[in-house]
């Protein structure tokens, strides 16, 4: 069972936004680098160009950030492109005749919530920039 990649999608197109040829920057060579279709990159591209991320025009490429790398953590990445902000689910119709049947979903809900809480934490402290240095790092 995957969780969505929506996140590290995200991260990668706003990542090549960035440091990538400002004017070559588009929906064909971002989905090129993150080896999948286009249109996966434009609806996520829309969802970032909507939560005031990012700057697209059609015609002549103008995409651009509309904040600094460092001023956008990765949770508000993760608010942008995730629509179901829960990062685990609970099966449904356990058996409410058994102990464990009935009371699994309370029980997973609350240690569920811990967890969330912690990673929406985590991702607010980690800002675009800090991806971005990593990735030039790596490449020198």
């Amino acid at each position: 069972m995957a969780m969505s990649t929506k996140l590290s999608v995200a991260i990668h197109i706003l990542s090549l936004i960035e440091i990538g040829p400002p004017d070559r920057v588009n929906s064909e060579l971002i989905a090129s680098s993150v080896n999948t279709n286009p249109v996966v990159v434009r609806r996520l591209m829309s969802k970032l160009k909507k939560a005031g991320l990012i700057h697209t025009s059609r015609g002549a490429t103008q995409t651009y950030l509309l904040k600094k790398a460092e001023n956008i953590s990765l949770y508000d990445i993760y608010e942008a492109v995730e629509l179901d902000h829960e990062v685990f689910n609970i099966h449904q119709n356990p058996n409410p005749n058994c102990p464990v049947g009935a009371n699994i979903q309370t029980a997973l809900e609350e240690q569920y919530a811990k967890v969330q809480n912690s990673m929406e934490s985590e991702l607010k402290e980690i800002v675009l920039s800090d991806v971005i240095h990593q990735i030039k790092q790596r490449e020198a």
